[in-house]
């Protein structure tokens, strides 16, 4: 499983952005997520993420924002679930907190973590050759590879201007440039600027592969025994 813990940033010095990011993640994907948002201690709140897409977009969710520390952490969540995420346990919350741990010194506050120790050998993907391939060294792979690429991400989308996420929201949305472009009142020509500059192309393709990317760390860090 994928487990985000969220760090607010500067918490003493700014307003809660806690109750607000819960009551938005919950409204948004309460009904896919396994147990609702939840907030940990004050200033950090928590959650499983039952897909790629939705860690993703949680991710990207609270990125924007700028008010974030974001650890993901991929491993076991033990089962049955409890009726909170806080009394949840696993090594996927273990890995969650390690990596925010790491996000709050990273220049794009972003992290990931899993924690390979208990995951059984031979669950790894084939080779090719009949020599199976174990997954946690995989799994640590993948994880490095998800960090290096989302912080990619994270980078484009840090150097982006208001006027560059007005034009993103409205492509992302399903708009064609020029309409977007008519709908902001532009030309085409200088939305063609503006989505280069924003890096708009590169941002939308690049999410389809991150969350394949994502879901493969998930079932990588995920050992076939996943009760208590």
């Amino acid at each position: 499983m994928l487990v985000i813990t969220a760090d607010q940033v500067r918490s003493r010095h700014n307003a809660d952005e806690a109750g607000a990011a819960v009551e938005t993640i919950n409204g948004r994907y309460g009904s896919a997520l396994p147990l609702p948002v939840d907030r940990t201690a004050g200033d950090e709140i928590q959650l499983i993420a039952p897909s790629g897409e939705i860690a993703l977009e949680v991710i990207l969710l609270l990125a924007r924002s700028g008010h974030w520390s974001i650890g993901l952490g991929a491993g076991q969540v033990l089962t049955p679930l409890p009726e909170a995420t806080r009394e949840a346990t696993g090594s996927a919350f273990i890995s969650a907190r390690d990596a925010v741990g790491r996000a709050k010194k990273a220049t794009l506050r972003f992290a990931v973590d899993t924690d390979t120790s208990g995951i059984l050998p031979g669950t790894g993907t084939g080779t090719g050759t009949g020599t199976g391939q174990d997954a946690a060294p995989a799994a640590g792979s993948a994880a490095d590879t998800v960090e290096a690429l989302m912080n990619l991400l994270l980078f484009i989308r840090s150097r982006r201007t208001p006027e560059g996420w007005e034009l993103f929201d409205l492509v992302a949305a399903g708009a064609t440039q020029r309409a977007a472009a008519s709908e902001l009142g532009i030309t085409p020509q200088a939305a063609s600027a503006r989505a280069s500059a924003a890096g708009i192309r590169f941002d939308l393709a690049a999410q389809p592969s991150l969350v394949r990317l994502l879901d493969e760390l998930d079932r990588l860090s995920t050992s076939e025994e996943t009760t208590s």
